[in-house]
């Protein structure tokens, strides 16, 4: 087995390289998001510069945990380079270390990182970005006020059941433009259409205005007002706008069950969720991928070519993550499956890699 002390080494290099690289991803997203709210503030007289570096500073870390993978990726090629090119990883091979002995502390290394950033990390970005969203409504009222939504509710009443769709949702959901809903009675049979400028949620139901309602074999009606019954909480209809980004990790399963009794969709919670829990795996995978480019000696030549392969394999993993995820919110795949596949997938196919570079 690996010696303690090299194991602590070849770790804390590659989280030095790691963080590094982090941070610079960090800093970069940090000024891109402050000159764009720069731009948008100089519209709102008087608002501090030190609330807009607040909002920026709040923000930022849901956007960076985005960036975790890559980081990982070029942070563990950046470490295996210069190991290699100091030739300590060489005198490692010669005392009879494998690669898999020194590749397993940074892949520990990963694994815990991908844990803490699940458990802890990421509940706290997703607090930080539902306060800094809170901020912005308050400051960017006339801007945020209206946000495109295209939403479909599935919904019971006293005597009748409805399906709702809406262009445009105000007030998380409370208010609803361009809405259309289909009138069904408690044994499933269509009873009418209803079409509405507006919407607004009440207790117990849906005030809809200037209705045009069309029943089967009766002319349509225009109506001023037409109540539509409801089972559905303001809570309710408020979690259908939450971003699964924005959820902390512990309370997904829970928003999720709430949103599916309410009759909405949950899938993106769940499929968030799922890939919280792979994100150590993922992780892994980045540093196996990363060995696969940068353990050549930098005296034969061929390192650029290593690293542009690297990053073409990131990429690579990155639209396929991107395209089996997409797969998933639209239902074609399990939350499981979209969100797992493409770590144990990337893990395998390193490892294979690695044995046939390494062990033939």
């Amino acid at each position: 087995m690996i010696g303690r002390t090299l194991g602590v080494y070849i770790a804390l290099r590659f989280l030095q390289s790691l963080g590094v690289i982090f941070l610079t991803i960090f800093g970069l997203i940090f000024m891109a998001d402050f000159v764009e709210m720069l731009r948008r503030a100089g519209d709102v007289p008087n608002t501090p510069l030190s609330l807009v570096l607040l909002l920026c500073l709040m923000r930022t870390p849901m956007i960076a945990e985005q960036a975790l993978p890559f980081a990982t990726l070029f942070g563990a090629m950046a470490a295996f380079i210069n190991l290699t090119r100091k030739l300590e990883l060489v005198v490692a091979r010669a005392a009879g270390v494998s690669v898999w002995q020194f590749l397993t502390p940074p892949v520990l290394a990963a694994i815990g990182l991908g844990v803490v950033v699940m458990t802890a990390l990421s509940p706290g970005a997703a607090l930080m970005k539902e306060k800094a969203d809170s901020i912005e409504a308050g400051i960017f009222k006339t801007q945020l006020s209206m946000q495109d939504s295209n939403m479909w509710i599935r919904q019971r009443g006293r005597d009748q059941q409805s399906i709702l769709r809406a262009d445009f949702a105000a007030d998380a959901g409370l208010r609803l433009t361009g809405v259309t809903a289909y009138v069904f009675d408690m044994k499933g049979r269509f009873v009418e259409r209803v079409d509405a400028v507006e919407s607004r949620l009440l207790p117990g139901e849906w005030e809809m205005k200037t209705a045009l309602v069309t029943a089967p074999a009766t002319d349509p009606k225009q109506m001023e007002i037409y109540h539509l019954g409801t089972n559905l909480q303001p809570t309710q209809v408020a979690q259908s706008f939450v971003a699964p980004e924005t959820v902390p990790f512990w309370s997904l399963p829970r928003l999720a069950s709430d949103t599916e009794s309410a009759g909405l969709d949950a899938v993106g919670y769940r499929l968030r969720f799922q890939q919280l829990l792979a994100l150590p795996t993922l992780l892994a995978a980045m540093v196996l991928i990363a060995a696969c480019f940068s353990l050549k000696l930098s005296r034969m030549g061929g390192v650029g070519l290593m690293v542009l392969g690297g990053v073409g394999a990131g990429f690579v993993l990155y639209v396929s993550s991107k395209l089996v995820s997409d797969l998933g919110a639209a239902g074609m795949l399990s939350a499981p499956a979209a969100a797992w596949s493409p770590a144990i997938i990337a893990n395998l196919l390193g490892g294979l890699t690695l044995l046939n570079r390494e062990d033939g």
